[in-house]
């Protein structure tokens, strides 16, 4: 939805007719969302710079995770601060009351995961529920049930 106002605008994937149309279009969608009894929470997963560069080089280094970094994430990463406009530009015009944006500091993976999951969490009316302790039953008796000897193809563990 949001690409539109970020990676479109910024790389080129929209006229920049069809960005003035999403920009004038998008707050009114979302103000019809929410009267018709959406709840609409938008969040900016933040990183900073330096923290990217880390990460992109984690990448670069690492077989494993070779496959992370696209060629778009290396011109994204040239790109730094043309999305950081675009997006300062997108949340200034489409944080609204009704449709508010909520920025979450993301690096640590960890303690942003559970920072977004508590905040999302809140933004939702309930009601506890009383819970029952679960106890494990006794597990049943092997009966007849011998392990077989057949050559199961195992993954190999190499970890």
């Amino acid at each position: 939805w949001y690409n539109r106002a970020g990676v479109e605008r910024v790389m080129g994937f929209a006229t920049g007719d069809e960005y003035s149309e999403f920009m004038a279009t998008v707050n009114g969608f979302e103000l019809a969302l929410t009267r018709s009894g959406t709840k609409l929470i938008k969040y900016w997963l933040d990183i900073d710079d330096e923290t990217q560069e880390i990460r992109f080089q984690q990448r670069l280094d690492d077989p494993r995770r070779r496959w992370k970094l696209s060629p778009m994430d290396v011109e994204n990463y040239k790109r730094w601060y043309e999305y950081s406009r675009a997006r300062d530009e997108m949340i200034a015009a489409t944080d609204t009351d009704f449709a508010p944006w909520h920025l979450a500091r993301s690096n640590d993976k960890k303690r942003v995961r559970l920072n977004i999951i508590t905040h999302l969490l809140g933004q939702i009316p309930y009601k506890s529920l009383p819970r029952k302790k679960v106890k494990l039953p006794p597990r049943q008796k092997p009966g007849d049930y011998k392990k077989t000897d057949y050559p199961f193809r195992y993954v190999p563990e190499k970890f």
